[in-house]
């Protein structure tokens, strides 16, 4: 608190002390008192008057100080009530009283909404496990139909699978401590499994797969690290070239890290949209072109990846192709400090 705002909150008052002082000097001096006795009376009163002002302003601006470091404190400010130090006026009490009442009216319509939220992700998570059987059913129902038609239904069931599969990670990435454990895992391992899980639309899209050296281990959760990357693929397959499409899968050491690129040859994403594409809901011109583009898929990479203290860095330029580069962190030290920065087309 300036002294400013002091005298401002308390002008009205001033004004009014002011003018009963005004008064009073005017009732001595019409009554006879000496105009010299007069002013050794307001002199003296205001001294007590300035003195008593400034008392107040160093005690209210040490209370604020004091509320203000405990504020500042707080993890969760909501709580301010709840510690606040004793107040030290009745109208202090009064007004700590209404704040602590207000605070656990909030605290507890928070404990409600997170009970909600927490309700909804398991049922969403239940959810996708229990529609995980009618999709296999259809998988397996679908080898029966002819060669075109089963093509074509396959497509479109593992379309359907890629949303369920984004949707339980969007609400799994809400309490990652009940499903992400991080340990060492074998990057060939990972890449693989994620090709091998996308093998059918990757086929589909006549994707040729490529692969550089993945003989690293790296510290992270294997089935999240396996979703991030289906991820890429599906983008990749997606926005593919029309003519011998490719994705490339290398990886290469980075001091106590491993960097993996997954590079493809695809349409690319125009230079003005790069920023936005992990912001979520963000489909870009090529995905309403194209159609079908929920806008999720970079968003949950991004922050499944944050999640698992994985760097993810984009770059792209059109008609050339996307690279996307995951720095994992590795099981030791490498011996030679490669270069880090991502490789631009």
């Amino acid at each position: 608190m300036t002294i400013y705002e002091f005298l401002s909150d308390r002008l009205g008052k001033i004004i009014v002390q002011l003018c009963c002082t005004a008064a009073a000097a005017f009732f001595l001096r019409i009554t006879g008192t000496s105009s010299g006795v007069i002013t050794l009376l307001l002199l003296f009163m205001l001294l007590i008057y300035i003195v008593t002002q400034i008392s107040e302003y160093l005690k209210c601006r040490r209370r604020l100080s004091e509320l203000s470091a405990l504020m500042q404190g707080l993890n969760q400010k909501y709580l301010f009530g709840e510690c606040a130090p004793p107040p030290r006026t009745v109208y202090e009490q009064k007004l700590f009283a209404l704040m602590r009442s207000s605070g656990r009216a909030m605290i507890g319509a928070v404990s409600d909404a997170q009970a909600s939220m927490q309700e909804y992700r398991e049922y969403i998570e239940s959810w996708v496990h229990e529609i995980k059987t009618p999709i296999t059913a259809a998988k397996l129902t679908c080898r029966h139909m002819d060669p075109d038609s089963r093509r074509k239904f396959s497509a479109e069931l593992s379309q359907i699978e890629a949303h369920v599969e984004r949707a339980l990670y969007y609400a799994r990435a809400e309490s990652p401590e009940r499903d992400c454990i991080i340990r060492q895992a074998d990057l060939a391992d990972i890449v693989s499994q994620a090709i091998g899980n996308h093998k059918t639309l990757l086929i589909q899209s006549q994707m040729k797969i490529e692969t550089g050296n993945l003989n690293f281990t790296v510290y992270t959760d294997r089935k999240w690290a396996v979703f991030v990357l289906g991820q890429l693929l599906q983008n990749a397959s997606r926005y593919r070239s029309n003519s011998s499409p490719s994705v490339l899968l290398s990886a290469m050491p980075c001091g106590r890290q491993v960097q993996l690129t997954v590079s493809d040859n695809g349409i690319g994403i125009p230079a003005h949209e790069l920023p936005r594409v992990f912001d979520r809901g963000f489909t870009g011109s090529n995905g309403r072109l194209r159609g079908g583009s929920t806008g999720m898929g970079l968003y949950l990479c991004r922050k499944l990846a944050s999640l698992l203290e994985i760097d993810l860095q984009i770059s792209s330029r059109e008609q050339q192709g996307t690279t996307v580069t995951l720095t994992f962190p590795a099981k030791q030290p490498s011996e030679t400090l490669q270069n880090c920065k991502t490789n631009p087309y």
